[in-house]
C-alpha cells in the first residue's frame, strides 16, 4: 500500500465528548459505564484488551488477551504460566492494558503491577470453560516452538484418551493474573484530532483526576 493510500485512511471522530465534570470519581465505576455501553452496542469482543509486558531489561512485547472479570482488586485474565508473557511478568511485574472500542470511538488505558490470581479463582474459571478448550489448555505448551500443527492434534487425541469422560483438572501450569491499576486513562475521539483524555492517578488511597492534552 502506498503512503498516499495510507494517508487517506482518515477517521473523523464526532460521536461523544468527555469532560472532567461528567466522569465518575471512581475510575472502576467509570470503566464499568463504558464497558456496559460497549456490550450494549454488541461490540465484537468488548473484553478484548492488549496486554503489554516487558523483560527485566525493558524489552517490550504486546498481544491481545481477554478480560475475564474486573472489580476494585483489578482486571483478570488467564494464560499459560510457562508462556512468554508469564515469563516477562515474573521478571517485571509491571504491565499495561489497552481496550479499544472503535464503534464508540473510545479507548481505555491502564497501568499497574500484576499478580497471580488465587488457585481457587483459576480452578473456578477453568471448570467453566468448554471441554474442548480445557483440553486445548493441556495440549499447548504456549510459546514453545513446534514442528507443525499435527503435534497439537496428537496431544489433544492423547488427552481425550487419558481423561476419558471424566472431569479435566486444572493444569498446574495454567491460571490467572490480575492487573491492579494505578493509572487509568479514558480517551474519547474528537474532531480534528483534539481528543478528550481524562487520566486518573492513584495517590495513596484516593484518585486524582486530570485532563491531558491530546
Amino acid at each position: 500500500m502506498t503512503d498516499d493510500a495510507i494517508g487517506n485512511l482518515r477517521t473523523e471522530y464526532s460521536l461523544r465528548t468527555l469532560d472532567e465534570s461528567s466522569v465518575h470519581p471512581d475510575p472502576f465505576a467509570q470503566f464499568d459505564r463504558w464497558f456496559k455501553e460497549a456490550m450494549t452496542i454488541r461490540s465484537r469482543e468488548p473484553n478484548a484488551m492488549v496486554l503489554a509486558t516487558a523483560t527485566r531489561e525493558g524489552k517490550p512485547s504486546a498481544r491481545v488477551v481477554l478480560m475475564k472479570g474486573f472489580d476494585e482488586r483489578g482486571f483478570l485474565f488467564f494464560t499459560n504460566y510457562e508462556s512468554r508473557k508469564s515469563a516477562e511478568l515474573r521478571e517485571n511485574p509491571n504491565a499495561a492494558l489497552l481496550f479499544h472500542w472503535s464503534e464508540l470511538e473510545r479507548e481505555v488505558r491502564l497501568e499497574g503491577p500484576v499478580e497471580r490470581a488465587s488457585h481457587a479463582e483459576s480452578e473456578e474459571y477453568f471448570r467453566s470453560r468448554p471441554r474442548e478448550t480445557q483440553l486445548g489448555a493441556w495440549a499447548s505448551r504456549q510459546s514453545e516452538v513446534i514442528p507443525d500443527r499435527t503435534v497439537l492434534e496428537q496431544n489433544v487425541a492423547e488427552l481425550k484418551d487419558r481423561f476419558g469422560d471424566g472431569p479435566i483438572p486444572l493444569p498446574p501450569f495454567w491460571g490467572g493474573f490480575r492487573l491492579r491499576p494505578h493509572v487509568f486513562e479514558f480517551w474519547q475521539g474528537r474532531p480534528n484530532r483534539l481528543h478528550d483524555r481524562i487520566r486518573y492517578i492513584l495517590d495513596g488511597r484516593s484518585w486524582v483526576i486530570e485532563r491531558l492534552s491530546p
